[in-house]
């Protein structure tokens, strides 16, 4: 995705898995009845474009589109923060959602399968969050 190949990383501060956007982010995915949930920790390696993804699987489209815009209503109205940059909402079968620090990722299961981020990002601590 061109998104995260032209943007200046900004200077903020670090996030955790405890920080408000990051907790903001997960409650918003399992409103929506996002699966599969995972983050993948990025923040000791170097060429990292965010200290965070988080990952999940939409069964449609539709769920895809309700995820990205949940996410990005609940970010804006607990964080008061709007994303960098998105993109995918047109076909919805990968929308990801740019925060800088943390990158979402909202996939449809055959576009899982087929780009494995959590293979190329391999040697990234996972955490799986319930669904």
């Amino acid at each position: 995705m061109t998104v995260l190949a032209t943007r200046n990383r900004r200077q903020v501060a670090r996030l955790t898995r405890s920080s408000k956007i990051f907790k903001t982010i997960l409650h918003a995915i399992q409103e929506k009845k996002g699966t599969n949930i995972v983050s993948l920790d990025l923040r000791k390696i170097p060429e990292a474009v965010s200290d965070f993804f988080i990952i999940c699987t939409a069964g449609s489209n539709i769920q895809s589109k309700a995820i990205a815009e949940y996410v990005e209503e609940q970010v804006k109205k607990v964080c008061g923060e709007d994303p960098f940059k998105h993109e995918g909402f047109q076909a919805a079968q990968w929308v990801l959602i740019d925060y800088v620090n943390v990158v979402v990722h909202i996939m449809q299961e055959e576009s899982r399968n087929f780009y494995r981020l959590e293979d190329l990002w391999s040697d990234a601590p996972v955490m799986e969050h319930k669904d």
